[in-house]
Formats: C-alpha cells, structure tokens, sequence
C-alpha cells in the first residue's frame, strides 16, 4: 500500500466502506421506477462522498481544510439516512434498512469523533471566515491586517475616481 493509501487503513475509512457496502444492497433494491432510482442514488452518493473526503481531509494538511472535509462528512450520513429512512416510510423497499443503516452509522459516527480529535490544530492558517480563529486575539488581529481587506480597496479606489462612493456615474441622477 502506497502512502498516498493509508487513509484506507483508518477505522474512520474502514467504517465508511461498509457503510457503503450497505448503501450499495439498499440501492440494489430501489432500481425499479425513477422515484427508488432517485433515492438509490441518494444514499450511494452520500456514502461515496464520506470516503472521498475522509481521503481529502487526510491528503491535505491544514486543520482548516481537514475540519471543511470533516463537516462535509458529517452531513454525508444524516442524509443517506434519511434517503433510507424515506424508502421505508414510502415502502419502496425489499426489507426495512433503517435500523441496521442507523446503527452503521452510528459505528462510523463514534469512529469519526476519534478521527477528528486526533488533528493538529496548531497547523493552520485564518481562512477569512473566521470558523476557526477567535477574531479577538492579538494574533488574529496582526493576521488579519494582512489579509485582503475588501472595504479598505474600494475605499482607496473610490478616493484615486475622484469621490464618487456610490460607484455610479452620477450624470444620470437627474432622470
């Protein structure tokens, strides 16, 4: 296995994959008209977005960019279960999945949690959007100074135009 592998290795992936093993004999049942295929896909693509992410988060370095995958995986699974939980309340398929699907995930949950604790968090950077940096330390703020400042360049730009602050061209005002 390369070490471009060794996300396969974490129980985090491990619990995704029979997720997905499960997702896929659920899909299997809901082939028959456009509504179960709509479904089906539901609950395959939410389970192949967990593994694709867990794959990403673990590829890239920054806890920022770790803890964006892992948001994105942890919405991954409340949506397949509801594509599965739909498919029983409509009795569309073979076998009612809910409770084995839920208890799947709830597996991959308590992995997840383990995962998740175990990122660096001193390896980061702001991201501009304030999630994970507390604005009000002096640290954020000597960051921030050196961050694109939006306001500020239009400010400057609309003082070098000449004063004009609405951006508009004000000949036309009078109509």
């Amino acid at each position: 296995m390369s070490r471009l592998d060794k996300y396969r290795k974490l129980p985090v992936f491990q619990k995704s994959e029979e997720i997905l093993e499960l997702a896929n004999v659920i899909a299997e049942t809901l082939k028959d008209d456009e509504k179960k295929e709509h479904l089906a896909a539901e609950i395959l693509t939410n389970a192949m977005l967990m593994q694709v992410k867990i794959a990403g988060a673990e590829g890239g370095g920054l806890y920022s960019l770790k803890m964006q995958n892992a948001v994105l995986i942890k919405l991954a699974p409340h949506d397949m279960l509801n594509a599965v939980i739909v498919s029983a309340m409509l009795e569309i398929n073979e076998e009612d999945y809910v409770e084995l699907m839920r208890d799947k995930v709830e597996e991959f949950r308590l992995a997840f949690v383990d995962w998740i604790r175990g990122f660096d968090k001193s390896y980061d950077i702001p991201d501009n959007w304030a999630i994970r940096f507390d604005a009000s330390t002096p640290e954020q703020e000597k960051l921030e100074d050196l961050m694109f400042d939006e306001d500020q360049f239009f400010d400057d730009f609309d003082d070098e135009e000449g004063g004009d602050t609405d951006g508009f061209d004000d000949k036309d005002d009078d109509v």
